[in-house]
């Protein structure tokens, strides 16, 4: 299991689009770390806010 993803596939996995994506990580919603010049979603802080276990 991935504990990071590309904000594409942070898209293809929760259905939502790049512009709610980028909303949730400017709200401190969605966490996020940087790898050089990618920006990577946290897997647990996305389904921590889908309400996944």
């Amino acid at each position: 299991m991935k504990i990071t993803a590309t904000i594409s596939e942070a898209c293809e996995m929760s259905g939502l689009g790049k512009t709610k994506i980028y909303e949730l990580i400017g709200d401190g919603t969605i966490q996020t770390t940087r790898i050089g010049r990618r920006r990577l979603v946290k897997v647990a802080s996305l389904k921590a806010a889908l309400g996944v276990v």
